[in-house]
């Protein structure tokens, strides 16, 4: 009887775990599918809500450089070159700083000074960006108009070919600005990511390279970045994409003039500041309709910065091997 008894439990409680498995399967497939249909409804919204800008102005929408709320004129091309603008400057202050601060937590910096400047980078990860954007406008924008600005366009204002850049009036709102607080604010991303990458690589493999003579830098260029390159270029494409998104702090400090200019030190606009400023004064169905046109406008910008990250995160991982 015990064993007639004995399989007959063992089968029960296989049913039991075939069923209890298959509700997880289920649970994390629908958890995943909810992530799809959440970007799937976040586009089709925005493209619904900006339908009527789209149907008077066509693909020309996104080309065109005019605002005129008064004659329901509108473009994003303006909205578009400054966060294209302040994106890329952001990216190039802040990769160099990022990649300096990993290499000097994980090569140089003795233990017990480690622990806090790694406490530090995670306080100004988690610092909000209007904090970034009020000490910007306060701090930042007067030390620039007054001590870095005059000097820039005097000097480097006359300089061939990039001349057009740093030329304009030092009023310490710009692009220029908007890119540094930018920068400040996404360097403590990349800077994390790039760190925890570095901690990955072996250690026999450091201490080889230094066995054969190799210096730091050397180590560093030939053993640590080759090893870590695409979780590298992950985490700055993550950089970029909070860099393409952001709103208070940019709104502070970029000035806000709906212009096309090639100058850094003068004021511009982006796609988040111009909904963040404009979205309650959109008295207009075509005006509020160009706005959420903006919006996908940016959704679409990230999704193909993104995607790019993507394709070349896979094509370095062919050429890797994996």
């Amino acid at each position: 009887m015990n064993a007639t008894a004995l399989p007959a439990a063992e089968d029960s409680r296989e049913l039991r775990d075939a069923r209890a498995d298959r509700r997880f399967r289920r649970l994390v497939t629908a958890a995943g599918l909810f992530v799809l249909v959440s970007l799937a409804a976040a586009a089709l919204s925005m493209l619904w809500g900006g339908r009527a800008a789209f149907e008077k102005f066509g693909i020309g929408f996104l080309w065109r450089d005019a605002w005129d709320p008064v004659q329901e004129d509108f473009g994003a091309l303006v909205p578009i070159y400054g966060t294209v603008i302040t994106s890329l400057l952001a990216l190039l202050i802040a990769v160099p700083v990022s990649f300096g601060i990993a290499m000097f937590l994980t090569e140089i910096a003795p233990r017990w000074l480690r622990g806090p400047i790694g406490a530090a980078i995670e306080l100004l990860a988690g610092i909000p960006s209007i904090i970034y954007g009020m000490w910007g406008l306060f701090v930042l924008v007067p030390f620039l108009s007054t001590h870095v600005y005059p000097w820039v366009n005097d000097n480097l204002g006359e300089l061939p070919l990039v001349g057009a850049l740093f030329s304009g009036p030092p009023l310490g709102l710009g692009m220029g600005t908007a890119g540094l607080v930018l920068a400040i604010m996404i360097i403590p991303f990349i800077s994390s990511v790039m760190r925890e990458v570095f901690l990955t690589v072996p250690t026999r493999l450091k201490e080889s390279a230094y066995a054969l003579g190799s210096t730091t830098t050397e180590v560093v260029w030939d053993v640590v970045l080759p090893y870590t390159r695409s979780a590298v270029i992950g985490g700055i494409f993550l950089g970029l994409g909070r860099a393409l998104g952001e709103t208070m702090a940019v709104t502070f400090v970029l000035g806000n003039a709906h212009r096309l200019t090639p100058s850094l030190l003068e004021p511009g606009n982006s796609i988040a500041a111009t909904i963040a400023n404009e979205f309650a004064e959109a008295y207009s169905p075509m005006y509020l309709s160009s706005l959420i046109a903006l919006g996908f406008v940016l959704f679409i910008v990230t999704f193909v910065v993104l995607a790019i990250a993507r394709l070349m995160l896979r094509q370095l991982a062919k050429r890797e091997g994996y």
